[in-house]
């Protein structure tokens, strides 16, 4: 290997690579100062170091618009070549410091608390041992976090996200139904059927008409008063249900697999839920959040044990 000499001109690379770093996250961003955030950096300095990059290279990277910047054709042409650089410029980074079959660093997801808490584990576990490097953070929250404002770099949702500028993956999708404890199905007589829901106490997220809406969409047509508990928290409609409080509807993968509950309303048909992998466009960039963005999609896949 020591005797070959490449033929490549050198005094073709007349920019450095903190420039070109900067291009890179500020077209991520879509804005300086969000660039500054990601780095650590200023906003000046950010936007500073980009126009230095399009001076030396003779091109105008950035159009600013209301709102952040939009990439000129010049700076679309680039981008894709500045990507690879920086791949390559991790790669060289983790070689020289002995690192190149490892990665480290930290990493955020956030999930429901009902896939935080039965579906995640096990994949984290393994994730975990394989890469000890790296490091969770975990978001648990009914509410979707804003992935723009960073408050999580990896999203596993139920729906599909809206923005372009974020990167999604259908993983598969599962099913939900109603359950309920064999103690509660004998206090009501049975809870066999469809009709029976009309009778069926139930769980609420708040005191709005949010689940009666959201049921009504479904084509089942319950009362406000079948929702005496209110609780925001799933994890804990999921142990009054267990416990005889009344009716859950919780994922078929979790509550198939509960000795405590069985399955009600069974000429009902299961809700559908698709998974999605939701993450910003440092998914392109980072070594770290792509093996866990993969990692997570492997693991959900094949569903429940």
């Amino acid at each position: 290997m020591h005797g070959i000499r490449y033929c490549m001109d050198w005094t073709a690379l007349n920019f450095d690579w903190n420039r070109a770093r900067a291009f890179l996250v500020s077209a991520d961003e879509r804005s300086f100062s969000g660039a500054a955030r990601v780095l650590g950096s200023t906003q000046p300095t950010v936007s500073r170091q980009v126009a230095a990059l399009e001076a030396e290279l003779g091109v105008t990277l950035f159009e600013r618009v209301a709102g952040g910047l939009e990439l000129t054709d010049a700076g679309v042409g680039l981008l894709e070549h500045g990507r690879a650089m920086g791949e390559a410029a991790i790669r060289l980074s983790l070689a020289a410091t002995g690192q190149a079959e490892s990665i480290e660093g930290t990493v955020s997801i956030t999930a429901s608390e009902a896939i935080a808490a039965y579906l995640l584990p096990p994949i984290l576990q393994s994730l975990r041992l394989a890469h000890p490097g790296i490091e969770l953070d975990l978001v648990v929250s009914n509410e979707p976090r804003d992935l723009h404002r960073r408050e999580a770099d990896i999203a596993v949702r139920n729906f599909r996200t809206p923005q372009a500028d974020l990167i999604a993956r259908k993983v598969r999708d599962i099913t939900a139904h109603f359950y309920a404890s064999p103690s509660y199905v004998e206090r009501m007589g049975g809870l066999d059927t469809a009709e029976d829901l009309a009778r069926a106490e139930l769980f609420a997220f708040d005191r709005t008409d949010m689940m009666v809406d959201g049921l009504k969409a479904l084509g089942l047509h319950v009362q406000r008063s079948q929702f005496p508990i209110t609780t925001a928290n799933h994890l804990v409609q999921w142990a009054l249900c267990k416990q005889g409080a009344g009716v859950c509807m919780m994922m078929d993968d979790v509550g198939a697999h509960e000795p405590a509950v069985v399955r009600v309303f069974e000429d009902l048909p299961s809700v559908g839920l698709p998974i999605w992998l939701v993450s910003h466009r440092e998914l392109r960039t980072s070594r770290r959040i792509r093996l866990v963005f993969d990692w997570l999609a492997e693991g959900l896949s094949e569903g429940a044990a």
